[in-house]
């Protein structure tokens, strides 16, 4: 791809993006080839394969959440909850600036009904458990063992209150909830879980 611009590869990448999942929400994730979706871009398939590295990739490509990015990355003296309170509370802040919402719907049922997908999602989401309990497990955060579960059962705990964070926030879409309302309704969303989570469910 010697001499294309950056521009031209985000434009075709969100195309062959865009025409792959058209066809997924059409005929099924599982019923459509790679080779498909070359053809209905009008790309080669070595040229698919440099933008995706794999069929799922132009599905899931981006749904990931750098979790453990937030709390690595948080401000001297933040404490890892609250630097992932302010970071969810910020996107519903912007939600209109951020979300496509018929490209997530789309997305969103093309995953829930493909097994291969669904499977994928539960790989991501072990991987960003695992990747936050690295995190957690720091110098700078409890000086724990190398053998102390802490860190694990903290990354549980929180990224299973992020996920239901999410599954709630899309079933008011879903349900014809407008953007703006969603967002509105995030936000104590948010605050509740990550109360819950700082004090425990004695609160």
């Amino acid at each position: 791809m010697v001499g294309v611009s950056k521009e031209k590869k985000a434009q075709r990448r969100k195309h062959i993006g865009d025409t792959a999942l058209r066809l997924f929400a059409e005929r099924g994730f599982e019923a459509v080839t790679v080779n498909e979706i070359a053809e209905a871009a009008g790309v080669a398939k070595v040229t698919l394969f440099n933008y995706f590295p794999n069929k799922e990739a132009l599905v899931l490509d981006g749904v990931e959440e750098d979790v453990a990015g937030v709390v690595g990355c948080r401000r001297r003296g933040q404490t890892p909850l609250g630097a992932l309170r302010e970071h969810y509370l910020l996107f519903a802040e912007h939600l209109e600036a951020e979300v496509d919402i018929p490209e997530l719907m789309t997305r969103m049922k093309v995953i829930i009904a493909s097994p291969t997908l669904t499977a994928a999602m539960q790989e991501i989401q072990y991987g960003q458990r695992a990747a936050l309990a690295m995190v957690l497990s720091g110098r700078d955060t409890w000086h724990l063992p190398a053998d102390d579960l802490t860190a694990d059962l903290m990354a549980a705990q929180i990224t299973a209150t992020i996920l239901l964070l999410q599954e709630a926030f899309f079933d008011r879409l879903a349900g014809g909830m407008s953007l703006r309302e969603a967002g509105e309704s995030l936000r104590p969303d948010v605050n509740r879980a990550f109360d819950l989570l700082e004090r425990g469910h004695g609160t």
